[in-house]
């Protein structure tokens, strides 16, 4: 890397181009004020981050020690005791509630699914914004949520069939006629208001497009999300369709994670100014991206809004794409984009800067070009450990607004409930955050890595797939759900839950992620459009802010103690086939993960699993993985040699999974490449890496894989 001096930095040359050839055009900022900027933040900041992070490793040594002189028979009592006397476990704030204002209606009122994508891809960040409105017919068509997929490329009219009754059902369920049933209604017009087939409830007709008399669209609503009826008899779907209703599409992902962290491999200059570019180009409006698609190129670009007619006849217009969020990344991670005095400089200050810089050139922006019509800017913070990690972040915010003469609070957090000192106290993470959060959630798999790592000395944990039967995984999420309630958070923020990780098996989201509705979710990730459509319809059924309002007055109290107990297998014993097939499986989903993260920078995809089925991976699924089979080291469970034979044996395997891939580089025989050393360190450095990131090594690696490009 090339690196030019500013305000006593240095920077990348790559990262230099993009600040000062586009960023500060923009924005209409002079980049010299902008480098200037960026100093004082580093200056002021960079001592209480290291400061922060030290605390972490005190805190782990103190436990480690702790269990180290207890043993696996530790009394929980006393556990609980001793984590209060460190200080880990912190006093209940005094009462108090969040007051988070201006927040725009996706985020504060409404409950949708969610999408997170990597802005590294601008055709994965135009399609998340633009699924705000999902072809429920193509959803259903081209998946298995019937139980089967298309047989084949011609059109199957007898499935087609199966997707319409489907579809006639879920109407009938979610908004009824007065009488009859969907499924026998013939040409559909509007006529005073209501529908010529008219509804139970005459509010769920929102309006039309088009001609009353002959609609082009009927727009509906149910638990405030729209459903459109695209009437269009010359689709080959609506020929034998006496309504022939051609479409039908679905308000889906109101809001979107544009992600700088987990599903991203930004390592250096040039990376992160890509981010930062299609963050940039989604702020403008300007993003775009070329798509071959059968040989033909497709511009794809953000939607506009889309207006039609409320049933009053009155003129609006439907929102075209997605409300956004940016995710930064955590307080542990430095950046080769920037030095100073030689050394890397906190990645999260370079996010937190710049994704607030980029998001001003759409602040004074109206109509579909508005991310936010209060103009506020909506920034999650992962990986922050308790209270103190909250504040230090909302004074980096504080001091970007000031810099910037932005409106105080004008930054909104979301504060990911995903490190065990944040859960245990979190309601003192939201008091430090009163006035600036907008979305909290639960996320199983970072949470559980971190519940390993916490207890690395305290003896064996249950293996990965018994972790979701433990008790402290059922009281995460219902304390979660309980204390974002009980401060305030109704009406004000996003409640979220986490992801649905098998992203080709719509069937089984459909069958199972309506509980997250129905445990105090206002929204929950999804990996894809089709994915948000499928769950936008658990939407339709459950009255997600309902359930809130009813989790309020009967809310769990009991959660805290429960919290606090480790997964530990405690005299559980393993066959030595369970134990044999948990570190293959485990070391499967590492190697199959890094080694595209590594020789490829991609930072989130489909991995086939040992048993071949696609998984969605990301640095949180590698996390748990990896601590997982560090503990297991640790305590005899498995040995460096035997970790070592099924390294290389899962390597082989992965290597063929990987074998229609022409760009990629097997594995085997050597077993020396630098994607294969980097998934072996995650594993053995596992118990000793800071918190268990996976960054530090994967980082490591990548830098060294393109140096070597």
């Amino acid at each position: 890397m090339t690196y030019t001096k500013r305000a006593g930095l240095e920077i990348d040359e790559a990262f230099l181009a993009f600040v000062e050839g586009e960023l500060a055009q923009e924005v209409g900022r002079n980049s010299g004020e902008i480098w200037g900027f960026l100093a004082e933040l580093l200056t002021e900041f960079t001592p209480k981050i290291e400061s922060a992070l030290e605390i972490r490793e005190i805190l782990q040594t103190k436990i480690d020690n702790w269990f180290e002189d207890k043993g696996a028979s530790f009394d929980q009592g006393e556990y609980v005791s001793f984590l209060k006397d460190i200080n880990y476990i912190e006093d209940e704030p005094v009462p108090f509630s969040v007051i988070t204002r201006n927040v725009d209606a996706e985020i504060s009122l409404l409950a949708a699914p969610q999408l997170v994508v990597p802005v590294s891809n601008a055709r994965f960040a135009i399609n998340a914004a633009n699924a705000r409105w999902v072809s429920l017919y193509d959803t259903l068509y081209g998946t298995n949520v019937l139980g089967d997929l298309p047989a084949g490329r011609e059109f199957d009219l007898e499935r087609a069939g199966r997707v319409r009754s489907f579809v006639r059902d879920h109407l009938d369920k979610t908004i009824p006629l007065l009488s009859g049933s969907w499924h026998d209604v013939g040409a559909l017009r509007v006529e005073n208001a209501n529908l010529n087939y008219p509804l139970k409830n005459i509010s769920q007709l929102k309006g039309y497009i088009g001609d009353a008399d002959q609609p082009s669209e009927l727009v509906l609503r149910v638990n405030e999300m729209e459903v459109r009826l695209v009437i269009d008899p010359s689709r080959p779907v609506a020929k034998d369709d006496a309504a022939q209703i051609g479409d039908v599409i679905v308000e889906s992902a109101m809001t979107v994670i544009m992600d700088c962290e987990d599903s991203v491999a930004a390592v250096d200059g040039a990376d992160k100014a890509q981010v930062y570019r299609n963050w940039l180009g989604l702020m403008t409006g300007d993003i775009s991206e070329e798509v071959n698609k059968g040989g033909k190129i497709i511009k794809r670009v953000l939607n506009p809004d889309i207006p039609f007619t409320e049933r009053n006849g009155k003129p609006s217009f439907l929102k075209g794409r997605a409300c956004f969020w940016v995710r930064n990344v955590g307080h542990l991670m430095t950046s080769p984009a920037v030095l100073k005095d030689g050394k890397e400089v906190p990645e999260g200050i370079l996010d937190a800067l710049f994704t607030v810089l980029a998001a001003t050139a759409n602040k004074d922006r109206t109509g579909y070009m508005a991310n936010s019509q209060y103009g506020s800017i909506y920034i999650v913070k992962p990986k922050m450990h308790g209270p103190a990690e909250v504040a230090l972040s909302c004074e980096v915010f504080a001091r970007i607004e000031m810099m910037l003469h932005l409106t105080q609070d004008t930054i909104k957090i979301g504060i990911m409930d995903e490190e065990r000192r944040t859960s245990v106290n979190l309601r003192a993470c939201l008091k430090e955050a009163k006035t600036r959060v907008a979305f909290i959630n639960t996320g199983f798999l970072d949470r559980t890595g971190d519940e390993i790592h916490t207890h690395m000395k305290a003896g064996p944990v249950v293996p990965k797939g018994l972790m979701a039967q433990e008790s402290w995984l059922q009281a995460y999420e219902k304390h979660n759900v309980f204390v974002g309630l009980t401060s305030g958070l109704l009406g004000r923020a996003q409640i979220g839950k986490g992801m649905w990780a098998q992203p080709d098996d719509m069937k089984g989201l459909w069958e199972k992620k309506a509980a997250q509705l129905e445990a105090g979710a206002s929204t929950a990730w999804v990996p894809s459009p089709s994915a948000a459509a499928v769950h936008a319809m658990h939407y339709h059924l459950v009255d997600a802010r309902a359930v809130q309002a009813s989790l309020l007055v009967d809310a769990p109290k009991d959660t805290d103690q429960a919290l606090l107990i480790p997964p530990m297998l405690a005299g559980r014993k393993l066959t030595a086939k369970e134990i044999a097939d948990e570190l293959r499986n485990n070391l499967q989903g590492i190697l199959g993960y890094v080694v595209r993260w590594v020789d490829a920078g991609i930072g989130c995809s489909k991995v086939p699993d040992i048993h071949d089925v696609e998984l969605m991976e990301d640095r949180a699924t590698c996390r748990i993985s990896a601590q997982m089979v560090a503990n297991w080291l640790e305590h005899g469970l498995v040995g460096t040699q035997e970790v070592d034979a099924a390294l290389r044996e899962m390597a082989e395997i992965v290597d063929l999974q990987n074998a229609n891939d022409p760009n990629y580089i097997p594995m085997a025989p050597n077993f020396d490449g630098i994607a294969f050393m980097a998934a072996r360190e995650l594993v053995m450095e596992g118990a000793t890496s800071p918190s268990g990131y996976t960054e530090p090594s994967l980082h490591k690696a990548r830098l060294l894989k393109k140096e070597q490009a």
